[in-house]
């Protein structure tokens, strides 16, 4: 998709646990047009560009991993916690700028 010039650019810095554990989510997003190999790519050592349909994947993919019993059983591990961390500073970007369908 190709963005319009009144779409807003979110740049965002992941790394650590936290582009480990997006990494294995991957597969999830391959209908996403690209995202899958942009967050593959990604070394996180610059803020991703990433605009608000990239976020609302991003935001669904992770709820989803996050309810998901076989992936993360322990809610106490790093791993979820990372991720979960993720999950709120998303959501939170995404509800600073689109308030209203949040």
């Amino acid at each position: 998709m190709k963005p319009g010039s009144k779409a807003h650019r979110h740049h965002i810095r992941i790394t650590g646990d936290e582009l480990r554990e997006l990494k294995k989510l991957t597969w999830a997003m391959v209908e996403a047009f690209g995202l899958d190999r942009k967050i593959e790519k990604y070394a996180g050592t610059r803020p991703i560009t990433l605009y608000r349909w990239d976020l609302d994947c991003l935001i669904d993919v992770i709820a989803m991993a996050l309810d998901d019993q076989q992936a993360y059983p322990d809610k106490s591990t790093q791993e979820y916690q990372a991720l979960a961390q993720l999950d709120a500073r998303l959501r939170a970007e995404y509800d600073t700028i689109y308030p209203a369908e949040s």
